[in-house]
């Protein structure tokens, strides 16, 4: 490696990491989450409580459509380079204590502010999608070998009570992706709510009977404290517990919204990565190695900056160690017709999301139903309701 995002391989292969410098673009939502806080004293108006939504949920989506997309990638000759600088894991590590940062500083603001019902949901709904940015950092982290770096995912998924996550997605979600036995991937003709009231408690159970297995395996009791899932329950218990001692009964509440809508944005992320997409069973009963076909695609430029190229999700799950800059583009797979920050949008309206969403699906599968995981309960009616569209598929 010559100058700062240059890179020479062994073989005399160059490459310039052109989004280097844009991967601080992370940093900007939670820093943004609190501006409106920061202005609120001087307007006084709640007004500026909600202004963040619009950012999140309108301006980005367009963001995202105006920049267009990038399907760029690095050579695999330089991937063991850009894996060894350490430019790359300094900003995941720094979005760390932002969002810690960002969620103490929501809690005390609504604990020191006289505040209407719609203004404390407000604050909290917000300090939730900082949560919700802190989970995707515990996702990049909790793949991570180092010790630091486990620690960092641990702490950074406390806030949103989800530590369990760092157990259930790498030894399960990896595991069961894109089959029916699996919570966290979606059918075809499921709503996103009806999704989550089936993936929030399965993630629970099976990262509880994941560490309870392997306590037992190591012959130790479940109630050790090298028990992961227990250490993710107690770290939360005790920022909660510490908030409550030191701001008041006041905060409960938003600890709550938070925690739930903190969960909300990775229910909402599990939702659109893996709509329908279904692992064929092999003869042996086992389903196939995950493919990059199993996964939801995107390359739209501004949210994969902000998001750590989770939208290039097909070569995560293939290679669930290497770090978001690695990260590559395989042309012919399932696409998302928007980020994920447009598609979240789409997805809470399951009417249009199943009119943007079910056509494509039934498109990269050739119309074939033994392709697609679908919502058992729904098969029959699905066919029927697609059947020009098969017939002119097959």
């Amino acid at each position: 490696m010559n100058k700062a995002g240059t890179f020479i391989a062994s073989d005399g292969t160059f490459y310039v990491d052109n989004k280097r410098y844009f991967w601080w673009f992370s940093l900007l939502i939670p820093s943004a989450a609190v501006a409106g806080l920061l202005l609120y004293p001087f307007f006084n108006h709640e007004f500026l409580l909600w202004l963040f939504f619009i950012l999140v949920y309108i301006i980005f989506p367009i963001v995202d459509y105006v920049m267009g997309e990038d399907s760029s990638n690095p050579p695999e000759s330089v991937i063991t380079l850009l894996e060894s600088d350490p430019f790359y894991p300094i900003i995941t590590r720094l979005n760390v204590p932002v969002v810690i940062a960002s969620f103490i500083f929501c809690a005390w603001f609504v604990a020191s502010n006289q505040l209407s019902i719609y203004g404390y949901l407000a604050v909290a709904l917000l300090a939730g999608i900082v949560g919700g940015h802190g989970l995707n950092i515990g996702h990049e982290l909790g793949h991570k070998r180092k010790k630091l770096d486990i620690w960092l995912a641990k702490i950074v998924l406390a806030p949103a009570a989800y530590g369990h996550f760092f157990i259930e997605h790498n030894r399960g979600h990896h595991k069961h992706v894109a089959t029916p036995e699996d919570p966290a991937s979606a059918k075809m003709g499921e709503s996103i709510y009806r999704f989550a009231l089936r993936e929030l408690p399965g993630a629970i159970l099976r990262a509880y009977n994941i560490e309870k297995l392997r306590m037992k395996k190591a012959g130790k009791s479940a109630w050790s404290l090298e028990n992961e899932f227990l250490q993710a329950m107690l770290m939360t218990l005790g920022i909660f517990v510490s908030l409550v001692v030191w701001l008041g009964s006041g905060v409960v509440p938003y600890l709550i919204i938070c925690a739930f809508w903190s969960m909300w944005q990775l229910t909402s992320a599990n939702y659109v990565e893996h709509y329908g997409l279904l692992r064929q069973k092999l003869p042996s009963g086992r389903y196939e190695r995950p493919q990059p076909h199993h996964s939801w695609n995107s390359n739209h430029i501004f949210s994969n900056w902000a998001l750590f190229h989770l939208q290039r999700h097909s070569d995560h799950h293939a290679n669930a160690t290497r770090s978001y800059q690695s990260l590559r583009h395989f042309s012919g797979l399932p696409t998302l017709p928007s980020g994920y920050f447009g598609m979240y949008v789409v997805a809470y309206v399951p009417w249009l999301w199943f009119k943007v969403m079910d056509k494509r699906l039934l498109q990269v599968t050739g119309g074939d139903f033994s392709k697609i995981n679908v919502l058992a309960q729904k098969r029959d009616k699905l066919m029927r309701k697609y059947q020009s569209t098969i017939k002119s598929l097959s």
